[in-house]
């Protein structure tokens, strides 16, 4: 799990600093295709089947008001002032890499930029909760009480989850909560916490394409995950790139008290 984690992390990074205005989805979908294949490492989203439809994208790439899963295209061309979801999920030897981040395409507004830190923000509270013997719900809750103090609204119909060796396991880690109910964290259980956040509602449609998310009043939207390992005292972040020893320095901002 920390190997596919680490890998998934530095395509994940690798991605996001070729990021730049002119470029397709569908190109930077390619370039991460060629990263998987140079780590010697399978996408865990190419072929995902959901009933009769295949995901046909090597990563996830929501732009703008799309809020998760948003396929690779020629014709969606990123702009100053957009910002992106790039979401990596690797299969390596036999185990599952999973994480995303919401970056901006060069200079973005002032408010959509802190959507940003304040989703990110959200996911390390929620991750200072997922610790032996705590509950699910304080995961939840800790994420809920940041996004809705802040006045962004947390998406209901998309949650965190359990991972393995398969993408989606137990237990269901939602966004949104109260402290002290679910179930119990055990030590060594590995886990996906993922905040989603639109600007103002939360409520999405599907876009004809069957895959993509979209906030129902155009507005932006931000999605940030890491894996996490549940420890004694502190969760383990896994999915941190070569080059950096923890997730701490890597992500190096002052939480919210």
């Amino acid at each position: 799990m920390r190997q596919a984690g680490r890998t998934a992390a530095t395509i994940l990074d690798r991605l996001c600093n070729l990021v730049k205005p002119g470029m397709s989805t569908w190109e930077i979908d390619q370039s991460g295709g060629e990263l998987m294949k140079d780590f010697g490492v399978k996408s865990a989203c190419k072929g995902y089947r959901s009933g009769h439809r295949i995901f046909p994208s090597y990563t996830c790439l929501s732009v703008n008001n799309e809020v998760v899963h948003g396929i690779g295209v020629k014709e969606r061309i990123l702009k100053e002032g957009d910002i992106i979801s790039v979401d990596v999920c690797i299969r390596e030897a036999g185990f599952i890499g999973d994480n995303c981040r919401t970056i901006p395409v060069g200079k973005i507004a002032s408010e959509v930029e802190h959507l940003l830190r304040v989703t990110e923000e959200s996911l390390f509270l929620g991750i200072q909760q997922a610790v032996h013997k705590n509950r699910v719900g304080d995961v939840s809750a800790a994420v809920q009480k940041h996004i809705e103090s802040s006045g962004f609204a947390i998406i209901t119909n998309f949650v965190g989850h359990g991972v393995g060796r398969s993408l989606h396991e137990d237990p269901q880690i939602p966004n949104f909560g109260r402290s002290g109910t679910g179930m119990k964290f055990r030590k060594g259980m590995a886990i996906c916490i993922e905040p989603m956040v639109n600007m103002r509602s939360p409520q999405i449609k599907m876009a004809p394409d069957g895959w993509t998310a979209l906030a129902v009043d155009g507005l932006p939207s931000a999605h940030f995950e890491h894996t996490v390992l549940v420890d004694e005292d502190e969760a383990e972040i896994i999915t941190v790139p070569d080059g950096y020893d923890c997730a701490k320095k890597f992500f190096a901002e002052e939480l919210p008290a």
